[in-house]
Order: C-alpha cells, then sequence, then structure tokens
C-alpha cells in the first residue's frame, strides 16, 4: 500500500519497496577548538581568543641552549678575583703584576667576600662590629671617594669600593699574627703598624694618580686613617 501526500513534501513506501533502497549517510569532519592544552576548559579558551587575551595561553618553547653556570650567571670570575689579590697583597711593581686591573676593571663579589672575611674573624673579638665593619667599608668608601673627585681625580665609586675592599687583605694576613703575639706589645704595634702601612699603600697607589700632583697627601691621609679604624674594629682598641 502507497501513500502519497497532497503537499509532494514526503513519499511512504511499502515495505517490500524499502527493500530494494540502498545507500551511505556520510557525515561532516568536524574538529572541535580545544585549546593548545588538552587539561584547559576550551570554552575559557575560547572565551580568551575572542577578546584578544589569548596570549595569557602561549607557552614558550624551549629555545634547547643549555643554562649557564651559576658563577657565569653572577658573573663572578675566580681567575680574576685571584690575580687581584695577588696584586694587592704585592704591590711592588717590580713583581710585574699589572695592577691596574684592580681599579681599571672593578668587580663587586671579589671586594665583598674580603670585607666579609674581615668581619667573620672580627668575631673573636666583638660579634657587633660584623655589620659595622660592612658599613664602614661601604660609606667609608663614598667618602673618598668623594673627596677624590673634589680633588679632580677621575674615578668612579665601583672602583674605589673594590679597591677598598681588596685592600682589606693584609690587614686578614697579619690577623693571625696578631693572635700569636698577643703578648708581646711592641712587637703587636708594630706588626699593626705595618699591616695598616701595607694597606694603605696598596689602595693609595692604585686611587692616587698623576692627576692628584701637589694634592697625593690629601687622599692619602684619609686612606691612611680609613684602615686604621678598620684594624681597630679588629683589635677592639
Amino acid at each position: 500500500m502507497q501513500f502519497t501526500p497532497t503537499n509532494g513534501d514526503f513519499t511512504f513506501v511499502s515495505s517490500t519497496e524499502a527493500e530494494e533502497l540502498s545507500g551511505t549517510i556520510s557525515t561532516p569532519d568536524i574538529k572541535l577548538n580545544m585549546g593548545t592544552d588538552g587539561g584547559k576548559d576550551p570554552y575559557a579558551t575560547t572565551f580568551l581568543r575572542q577578546r584578544g587575551y589569548g596570549w595569557l595561553l602561549e607557552v614558550e618553547e624551549d629555545d634547547g641552549e643549555e643554562s649557564k653556570p651559576l658563577l657565569e650567571e653572577l658573573d663572578i670570575d675566580l681567575k680574576d678575583i685571584y690575580y687581584k689579590i695577588r696584586c694587592v697583597l704585592m704591590p711592588m711593581p717590580s713583581l710585574g703584576y699589572n695592577r691596574q686591573v684592580v681599579r681599571d676593571n672593578p668587580d663587586f663579589w671579589g671586594p665583598l667576600a674580603v670585607v666579609l672575611l674581615f668581619s667573620m674573624i672580627s668575631i673573636y673579638g666583638q660579634f657587633k662590629v660584623v655589620s659595622w665593619i660592612i658599613t664602614i667599608w661601604i660609606f667609608g668608601a663614598l667618602t673618598i671617594f668623594l673627596l677624590a673627585r673634589v680633588l679632580g681625580g677621575e674615578v668612579s665609586y665601583g672602583q674605589v669600593l673594590g679597591v677598598i675592599g681588596y685592600s682589606l687583605l693584609p690587614l686578614i694576613v697579619i690577623a693571625p699574627l696578631l693572635l700569636v703575639i698577643r703578648g708581646f706589645e711592641v712587637v703587636s704595634t708594630l706588626i699593626k703598624l705595618f699591616g695598616v702601612f701595607w694597606a694603605a699603600y696598596s689602595a693609595a697607589s692604585l686611587l692616587v694618580g698623576d692627576e692628584f700632583k701637589t694634592k697625593k697627601p690629601l687622599l692619602i691621609y684619609p686612606i691612611f686613617l680609613l684602615y686604621i679604624y678598620f684594624l681597630s674594629l679588629y683589635t677592639g682598641v
């Protein structure tokens, strides 16, 4: 039995005729936009992208470069620091060291290590001077820098800070000797004077250049007083 509707929209067939029908139903290729990360909410991803905030979903790709060593990241050159230490401990020009590298190529970590080492050995006398030594290093170097600039010197604060810090090494060298000969006042005093002159000469020979001419004593004297004060913080005198 076959029924044909009057509007022509539908055609009903009998069961016998339906057995002769065959065909396939094709499905469209549907892709879901799940974002760059499968674990994220696709609705939130679409919302951000439509409003121009898609950059929040971007992930930086690893360029494959190897990470730099920690010392290189912190700009610490141990060979350079060791060379500067030798230049300060052996200030005689006859030894052939290029001592101007201490002034012309200043660094921060070397002088800081020297000042901290001097502070650590000062703990034997009195613990409270540790922070005070670092303060005197920073502001003492600032005073020397301002005085040098007033006198016509061409130095930077970083250069003065580095030279003053490195030049504490002679006081660190004489510190163990002072512990051994503490009972001999005359010898102890001579060693203290030697250490102060050694430190002051190492610093002054680097900071006091020919540009000061007749004004050199005006800068050498406060440098000498600064290292006397450093030594007094260690000895407690």
